[in-house]
């Protein structure tokens, strides 16, 4: 009900139980975990290992970034939009926050991430979630065509460049037809 009245989808809301649960039960698994590591090879070595892991992890992001970066620059200068290089950003970013708090799941996390092909893999989630977000159902735009398109710069000389709009497609039963032909 509540969010029918701020326009919210279904998938937004649960996305946002999810965030907000893990929120609250992260801290108290990460604190039990410490706990109990603590006691078996002792409060400093404890310590000692999540500084290690946060050190490891903010080194191995820092390249990883570097490259992601230097990717992106070499496909906007070929006049393509790095789509995929920005999603790999932004779960590298979200790593970096896991490996900089303190805590064994959420560095096994944050390492994941640094992982390049779990990186790719959900930046790529995220890409076509993001796109079929800002598409209405029913729209003549695919997820598909978005990933293999390429940016262009308006104000290049090239005869090539295609200016296009798209629309909402309304199924009618004379469409219908058509499309089943």
């Amino acid at each position: 009900m509540f969010a029918n009245d701020l326009g919210l989808s279904k998938s937004l809301v649960l996305v946002m139980r999810f965030v907000f649960l893990l929120f609250i039960v992260m801290p108290i698994v990460e604190m039990l975990l410490l706990i109990k590591v603590g006691g078996v090879i002792g409060a400093w070595y404890t310590v000692g290992l999540v500084l290690l892991t946060a050190v490891i992890g903010v080194n191995l992001l820092k390249k990883q970034g570097l490259q992601t970066l230097m990717n992106a620059q070499n496909k906007a200068r070929q006049g393509m939009m790095p789509i995929s290089e920005i999603g790999e950003g932004m779960m590298l970013a979200i790593a970096g926050a896991l490996l900089l708090t303190p805590g064994f799941v959420t560095d096994a996390i944050g390492f994941l991430l640094l992982t390049p092909g779990v990186r790719k893999a959900m930046a790529a989630q995220l890409a076509k979630n993001m796109v079929s977000m800002q598409q209405p159902s029913g729209s003549s735009f695919h997820y598909q065509e978005f990933h293999q398109s390429s940016y262009r710069n308006p104000n290049e000389s090239e005869s090539g460049v295609i200016d296009a709009e798209f629309e909402e497609v309304k199924q009618t039963p004379e469409r219908r037809s058509l499309e089943d032909k």
